[in-house]
């Protein structure tokens, strides 16, 4: 065990830990040179074309050190984006140290703060590397600086290299080799392995990834899952080299899979504890934290008859995910789907594009929403993320909304611009830190409902790019909440029902009435769309009807035989409204979702 090391790279987004992950590949030879290509711990083309890291990945690296000894170095790549933290924590839990990548430009910024915090809750031993030394306007001295003022690490401790040129990559391993603890655990004990993340096999069944903290898993053994409370053979085990290359043995303190037959999704669940059958150990590990989502939404699949896929392909999904939460909803105008929890909107994004390319399925998606806190004036507590459950207003005593701490990192020219934004949003307390000349930290406590639409996008426009965002959850407070109805020809449309602030119910209205106008076919009859609070009527668009000239054929002559003609036209119009009913295209519900740019 003395020459095994766990250990994950974690660091703010775009700081380069799959450029590092690639080059300490490369140097201890875990795949040859023909077969390498960029970011190759990142498997999924969604990652590869967005150039970020969703799903933490592991491999196992054979490394001789100065030494002479050889190690094995078990590497867990993690993603930066604040939606993915629960994958972060996951992979922390099987290490016992971890690097933490600042750029040698950048500095430390919102996400290297919270990375180091949740790496310190799980007492890891933690390597600060300087990364992009080879960057014209790198200064590690001054990163060195920041590393000493706001981590509180040894300055003198960090380690500087460029992951893209590859200078200084031998002195990281040695800082891993040396620097970090090897795993404590008895080779002797009864097995307990944690089961940290997994992957659905077509042919294999469910891939287990787990970390064995004491005793050995081995071919053929009968193992217990302590959570769910079932038993299965080992059929296959080893290590993670890319690719999964078989063991007799996974001794303790070793990461690894595992495949037991294990044939349904259901039967197991992230963060069990796997132990033997016949000598249990006496306690299950300690599991996850369950993620809480922050940002609902309803999916539905374009074909009804696409129900059951989008039922199996949820279930696989959250195999891999286990932040993801869902449960059965129905629409009038959209039928039956899910309605999801999210821990962001990038998060709802990934996981509507996964659902898409890797299991072919075409979905709607409601707007997303947040859940509110309701009291009731019977004196009862509720809490709904969807408008068609919100009870009628003069049932409801008070309403209250999650509020966020928003931290934004910006060069300091940009300060009026953002505060304007975060104002708009309903921003309070705002705060600066200045952390070096010209690089500004702005912190403002704001709604997460106001976040949710297209904050992120308006900030990346007026920063010119330069904006890095991040947040946590506060509580919840006071708000005057009210919902808002959209109806359709006199028809209310579920589906785009929404909870809103009541200073921002009208302009929220308006948006969709005009997107709806503007997507909704034009019928033989007028089309009001309008945006009511109960009954009170705060925004209206109208669809003309088409008109067949029906004067053509009358040329000439006294105008009373065109009145007569035009009066018999509207005669008949009054008729086909009364039977008429809309039909609402898709792309009316995607385009309501989409905000105006200018605006």
């Amino acid at each position: 065990m003395d020459t095994i090391r766990n250990f994950c790279v974690i660091a703010h987004i775009d700081h380069g830990k799959s450029t590092l992950a690639d080059r300490l590949i490369q140097r201890c030879g875990g795949v040859e040179d023909r077969d390498f290509r960029d970011q190759i711990l990142d498997s999924m083309d969604i990652e590869r074309e967005r150039g970020i890291t969703i799903k933490s990945n592991t491999v196992t690296l054979p490394y001789t050190a100065q030494d002479g000894e050889t190690y094995e170095l078990n590497l867990i790549d993690t993603p930066g984006h604040v939606d993915f933290s629960h994958e972060v924590r996951r992979s922390l839990m099987s290490c016992e140290g971890a690097l933490l990548l600042i750029d040698a430009s950048q500095g430390v910024e919102a996400q290297t703060v919270a990375n180091l915090y949740l790496a310190l809750e799980y007492d890891l031993e933690i390597i600060p590397v300087i990364n992009k030394i080879d960057l014209p306007s790198a200064d590690p001295d001054r990163v060195r600086e920041e590393i000493d003022a706001e981590l509180g690490l040894d300055p003198f401790e960090a380690v500087e290299c460029s992951a893209k040129t590859g200078q200084g990559v031998d002195d990281v391993l040695e800082a891993v080799v040396n620097k970090l603890p090897p795993p404590e655990g008895d080779p002797a004990a009864p097995p307990q392995a944690l089961l940290f993340d997994a992957q659905y096999d077509a042919y294999r069944g469910v891939v287990m990834l787990v970390r064995v903290y004491q005793g050995t898993l081995a071919k053929g053994q009968e193992v217990f899952l302590m959570h769910s409370k079932k038993s299965y053979v080992i059929e296959e085990l080893g290590t993670l080299r890319l690719e999964r290359v078989a063991q007799r043995e996974l001794p303790a303190g070793a990461v690894g899979y595992v495949i037991a037959g294990v044939k349904s999704v259901q039967d197991i669940a992230i963060g069990d504890t796997i132990t033997d059958a016949g000598r249990h150990a006496d306690e299950p590990l300690p599991g996850y934290k369950e993620a809480k989502p922050v940002v609902f939404s309803s999916m539905y699949p374009v074909a009804s008859d696409e129900y059951e896929n989008l039922v199996k392909a949820l279930d696989k999904l959250h195999l891999n995910d286990a932040s993801l939460t869902y449960e059965k909803d129905a629409s009038m105008a959209l039928g039956f789907g899910f309605r999801c929890g999210f821990l962001g909107l990038l998060h709802l994004e990934v996981v509507q594009e996964r659902l898409e390319r890797e299991h072919g399925l075409s979905l709607l998606l409601s707007a997303p929403s947040v859940r509110y806190e309701l009291e009731l004036k019977t004196g009862e507590e509720v809490a709904i993320d969807n408008p068609s459950l919100y009870p009628d207003p003069s049932e409801i005593e008070s309403t209250a909304e999650p509020f966020i701490k928003a931290s934004v990192m910006m060069p300091e020219r940009y300060i009026g611009t953002v505060m304007e934004l975060c104002r708009e949003r309903r921003g309070e307390k705002t705060t600066f830190n200045y952390l070096t000349p010209g690089r500004v930290e702005l912190t403002s406590e704001m709604p997460l409902a106001e976040v949710l639409f297209d904050f992120y996008d308006r900030l990346k426009t007026v920063t010119q790019g330069y904006g890095s965002f991040d947040y946590e959850m506060l509580d919840y407070r006071d708000s005057d909440l009210v919902k808002v109805d959209i109806l359709v020809n006199q028809e209310r449309v579920d589906a785009l029902s929404q909870l809103v602030h009541r200073e921002k119910a009208r302009q929220r209205a308006l948006h969709y009435c005009e997107r709806l106008a503007d997507t909704i076919p034009r019928q033989q009859f007028k089309i009001p769309i309008q945006g009511v609070i109960g009954s009170t009527i705060i925004a209206r668009t109208t669809i003309n009807a088409f008109r067949k000239d029906v004067t053509a054929k009358c040329y000439g002559g006294d105008i009373t035989r065109k009145r007569k003609l035009i009066e018999k036209q509207k005669e008949g119009k009054k008729r086909m409204k009364m039977v008429g009913s809309v039909q609402i295209p898709q792309e009316a519900f995607i385009a309501v979702l989409k905000t105006d740019a200018g605006k």
